[in-house]
């Protein structure tokens, strides 16, 4: 599994090089590497999205067949019902 990286020491030094007092420094660094933390693990791979995209095109040309299908029962239906009108005039 890929793992970040998140200095927070580093983070908060800059932060108070920057004119931030150093105790609201360290909360933001804190709360910063948290989030990051917190939300790394809902992050999808490349791998999984190219994954997601072959699935998806996959579904998409099932479903072309599908509607290709259909379409074609319906204009048979059709010529049918004009053959059958045609016949009755």
């Amino acid at each position: 599994m890929n793992t970040l990286n998140f200095d927070s020491l580093s983070y908060a030094n800059r932060l108070k090089a920057a004119g931030m007092d150093a105790g609201l420094a360290e909360v933001q660094a804190s709360a910063m590497s948290e989030v990051i933390h917190g939300h790394f693990q809902t992050l999808s791979t490349k791998q999984e999205v190219q994954q997601l995209g072959h699935d998806l095109r996959k579904d998409m040309q099932l479903l072309e067949q599908r509607m290709v299908i259909k379409l074609g029962s319906l204009m048979v239906l059709a010529i049918g019902v004009v053959a059958t009108v045609v016949k009755l005039i």
